[in-house]
């Protein structure tokens, strides 16, 4: 089923030296953007990450530290990806959990300061395990009817994403061909950071999700212990964490 759109929508996937968004960095980044007048354009390009790639990381990717020697780094072609997907919608596999909030540090990184909690997330995994159970490879076995045999290259991985979602919404009549109903159909978290520090309890009010401060609303605790404030801006917390936690004491300051 062809994608009812009304922004452009960038179905992304990332290749990393591993899992953990603050110390790891992107090695591969593959995205296929769908405007709502049925247009498609691709681009994919291997990042030099400034360190070395685990060798269990490149067992799943089977990019190697040879291959990325002589590509850029992220912060050369930060603006030239903010570009690319400003004002569009996200996509991926799994995306809610990783690859949006590693995109995200990374431009942050890169001093790239894009809004993307401003954009709908559509994560294609939700939608499935809801449905289905399964990995990516089974889902497009599943709903497409045909091998994933370049799994785990980025751009194997975002193609056979946009081509599931379209499946999935031909399958399953429940579902919405809107990216509002989507977004919120595969949204699992309340989170005001991606990195999951800071929630949103049921009155919309941020709350600490750790530590000895875990449920306490975040404004309360700046004014009885603005220290912790200084303490989480000099460990070694996600900048996305710290962007919000920032937002947020500024936003108290002016009241």
């Amino acid at each position: 089923m062809k994608l009812n759109l009304k922004n452009p929508i960038v179905f992304f996937d990332l290749e990393t030296t591993g899992t953990d968004i603050v110390h790891d960095r992107i090695v591969e980044i593959s995205y296929h953007k769908v405007y709502p007048n049925g247009r498609e354009e691709g681009k994919t390009l291997r990042i030099n990450p400034q360190m070395p790639i685990p060798p269990a990381s490149t067992a799943v990717h089977g990019i190697t530290d040879e291959d990325v020697k002589d590509c850029p780094t992220f912060k050369e072609v930060a603006r030239e990806i903010a570009r690319d997907i400003e004002g569009c919608d996200l996509a991926g596999y799994n995306s809610n959990r990783f690859d949006v909030p590693m995109l995200a540090e990374e431009l942050l990184r890169a001093d790239v300061d894009l809004d993307l909690k401003r954009r709908k997330f559509v994560d294609v995994q939700v939608i499935f395990h809801k449905m289905e159970q399964r990995t990516l490879a089974a889902a497009y076995k599943f709903y497409c009817h045909k091998e994933l045999t370049d799994a785990h290259t980025a751009e194997a991985d975002t193609m056979a994403t946009y081509e599931v979602l379209q499946a999935q919404l031909d399958r399953y009549p429940e579902l919405q061909n809107d990216v509002d109903f989507l977004a919120k159909f595969t949204t699992q978290s309340n989170n005001a950071d991606f990195a999951g520090r800071i929630v949103y309890n049921e009155r919309g009010e941020e709350v600490f999700n750790f530590g000895k401060y875990k449920g306490k609303k975040v404004t309360d605790v700046f004014n009885t212990d603005i220290g912790y404030y200084g303490w989480m801006m000099s460990n070694d917390f996600a900048l996305h964490t710290k962007k919000v936690l920032t937002a947020i004491k500024l936003r108290n300051f002016n009241k």
